[in-house]
């Protein structure tokens, strides 16, 4: 009698384990939430949150808080790396623990979205730990003095780069990494373990989509917040004379991060909520070890022991078909993160743009092709009934037609008219300067770290109105509408006889006023700017209906025991070789295009003109060389693998076959195989034909 009520109360307590709920508090009425669909929406959500930060709102403020902090792209390429270097350390305890029998991937699920939202507020603490922006242009000393004294560093000029805003963001990165860490490894086994195979897909490109959406959305509401003023709290930036035109212009980069931290807390609630498996799990997963017990590679031992960890690393690394996946999965990986962080300032540099501008345009890119091209490649996969030759040979045709596509980074415009540099003064250059000095300023003594650029009336960019010798100043504008600061007398710029007219916002025609400079982006006439857009949309477009087929492609050649350990593995690659270095060497090729560095107080500042045909020849050639290795490793994919049963010694067995079939009288008849009485005959080509051929599905 003792046993049966010792046995009757664990049953109780594994029943209790078993409800929506958070510890005791297991409610009957939110036991009706307890479905696969309400747990794919708020994963979608977490996955969406997690790209909108870190693919989304991290990649759009690169650009500004390089000028807000005065750092190089080399460090904020570090910056970016973070993220990618926290889930290499994490993927593999993460994965192979939360992937254990009875583990409680919601758990796991739900208290890495709570870290995440933890590093969000991290990234957005050095805003508050520095004074307000000060724009150099607010004082008089902007413009020439004849006979001044030089000018230096002030003693109460905050130093606000360094090393201390780099740690910050990188720490913030490491958390960001390890709170997403298990979204899109054990979240995705949570999903296919919960739902039929035929829906697995479905589900996964479902989830997949609102991951690509989230970056998506990150890019229109990061640059929506760039348009607001980073010290709107304490300063209005009409009262300064500037707008999000103006070069001098530091957007609010920081807002997103802290609305990133409450949605996290409000996502992460529910998700602790779910059990470690949904109703109806167990007869799923039955089902799929009853039809994979009769393949002959599910005859192996599971690996159920941490220190069996190297020995399950080493099976896997034995499959070739995996590991070219593996490899193809770096590549692009490397291409994505690296285009992800620094197309933004691409587009800004290349195009003359602003940075919100570039967010909205990458915005619009992103929502069409990245999600319609991952939720294509997931129903391209359904619709066709490729088997795992077949999906190999979609993603080999992807990345060709995108390979051909990346010649679009020869556009290029001509660099930036910029004086001293690019074009040359009106008189003569001071011998042994740095090229911004000239004989018409060479009495102004203008200061280096003062970097307050003005556009001439002769389309030419100035360092300063100092270097470009003006001698009067007038701010129009003031107010909430934002003005300018126009300038007059400038000695360096030459003008002809009709002046340019500035019109006060909200003005009429009687508010016009002439300038000889002012403190806004010259305008271009470079016409590649929507070409650009619309062939960056096809190559996004080819990349991302590659990974959905990826994806499927990896999970049906490894054992079913170890498909969470086999994406843990698939993203340490991934992150090793591809989104780790990416950042580092696209900063380094972007920094050596750099033609002019600001100064900042004794120590040089981001960069502030680029010479367009490098950076251009740079970011063809990584994208080439990038789709070119993914084409050969899927190819080597394909190459590789060879149906179970066919006698190979390269055979990719998994641990379950699968193969396109109707139900016959109980038996299961597949293209070139049939599944009676629990015997697969196994002459066909395609893999983990048992899960669809089962009674259960």
């Amino acid at each position: 009698m003792t046993q049966v009520e010792d046995s009757t109360s664990q049953s109780n307590d594994r029943d209790h384990t078993l409800l929506c709920g958070w510890g005791r508090f297991r409610p009957n009425w939110l036991q009706r939430f307890r479905t696969a669909k309400w747990a794919l929406f708020w994963l979608c959500w977490a996955g969406a949150i997690q790209g909108m930060v870190v693919n989304g709102f991290v990649n759009v403020v690169i650009t500004t808080i390089e000028k807000r902090f005065g750092l190089r792209s080399m460090q904020t390429g570090v910056i970016a790396g973070g993220y990618d270097m926290a889930s290499f350390a994490c993927l593999a305890p993460v994965t192979y623990l939360g992937g254990r029998s009875g583990s409680s991937k919601p758990r796991w699920l739900g208290w890495g979205v709570l870290l995440m939202g933890t590093g969000s507020l991290l990234f957005a603490l050095p805003h508050f730990l520095v004074p307000p922006h000060r724009v150099a242009n607010e004082d008089a000393d902007d413009i020439c003095v004849l006979n001044r004294t030089m000018d230096r560093c002030e003693e109460d000029t905050p130093a606000e780069g360094g090393a201390w805003a780099v740690a910050i963001f990188v720490f913030a990165q490491l958390l960001h990494g390890a709170g997403a860490t298990p979204l899109f490894t054990l979240g995705v086994t949570y999903i296919d373990e919960n739902v039929s195979k035929k829906m697995s897909s479905v589900y996964l490109g479902v989830y997949y989509t609102m991951a690509v959406v989230g970056p998506a959305m990150g890019y229109v509401l990061g640059g929506q917040m760039l348009t607001i003023y980073t010290d709107f709290l304490s300063t209005d930036a009409g009262s300064l004379g500037i707008t999000p035109q103006s070069s001098v212009w530091i957007g609010a980069w920081w807002i997103g991060f802290i609305l990133s931290a409450l949605l996290c807390l409000i996502v992460a609630v529910p998700l602790l909520a779910f059990p470690h498996e949904l109703p109806g799990a167990s007869e799923i997963r039955a089902s799929k070890v009853s039809e994979a017990h009769e393949g002959a590679a599910s005859k192996s031992a599971a690996f159920s022991a941490l220190h069996e960890l190297p020995q399950a690393a080493v099976a896997l690394l034995k499959n070739p078909t995996f590991l070219f996946l593996n490899l193809a999965g770096a590549s692009e990986g490397m291409l994505i993160s690296g285009f992800a962080a620094f197309l933004p300032k691409l587009i800004e540099n290349q195009f003359a743009v602003s940075a919100s501008e570039a967010a909205l345009l990458l915005g619009l890119i992103t929502v069409p092709a990245g999600g319609g091209g991952t939720f294509l490649g997931g129903w391209l996969v359904k619709r066709l009934e490729l088997a795992c030759a077949g999906i190999i040979k979609l993603c080999i045709g992807a990345t060709l037609v995108a390979a051909a596509f990346t010649f679009c980074f020869v556009l290029s415009c001509d660099d930036y008219p910029f004086a001293g540099l690019t074009v040359p003064y009106n008189s003569p250059a001071v011998p042994g300067s740095d090229g911004l000095l000239a004989d018409c300023n060479s009495g102004c003594s203008c200061p280096r770290w003062r970097y307050s650029p003005v556009c001439g009336a002769d389309g030419a960019v100035y360092y300063s109105a100092c270097h470009a010798a003006c001698t009067a100043r007038r701010l129009r504008g003031r107010g909430g509408a934002g003005g300018a600061v126009l300038y007059r007398d400038c000695a360096c710029i030459r003008t002809n006889a009709t002046l340019p007219l500035y019109y006060a916002p909200g003005g009429e025609g009687a508010s016009a006023e002439s300038y000889e400079a002012i403190n806004s982006i010259c305008s271009t006439d470079c016409p590649f700017l929507w070409l650009f857009v619309a062939l960056s949309f096809c190559v996004m477009l080819c990349t991302f209906l590659a990974t959905m087929p990826a994806l499927s492609a990896t999970l049906r050649c490894v054992r079913e025991d170890q498909r969470s350990f086999a994406l843990g593995i698939q993203w340490i690659k991934v992150r090793l070789l591809g989104t780790i270095p990416a950042p580092l060497l696209f900063g380094f090729l972007i920094d050596a295009s750099c033609a002019l560095w600001a100064a900042s107080c004794g120590a040089s500042g981001a960069c502030v003109q680029y010479r367009n045909a490098d950076m251009s020849k740079y970011m063809l050639a990584l994208a080439l060389a990038g789709k070119l290795c993914s084409l050969l490793f899927f190819s080597l994919a394909w190459w590789f693998y060879r149906p179970p049963g066919s006698g190979s010694s390269n055979a990719v067995i998994p641990s379950v076959d699968l193969v396109v079939c109707d139900k016959v009288n109980g038996s299961a008849a597949g293209a070139r195989g049939i599944v009676q009485n629990g015997t697969l005959d196994k002459t066909n080509g395609y893999c983990n034909a048992a899960l669809e051929c089962s009674d259960h599905l």
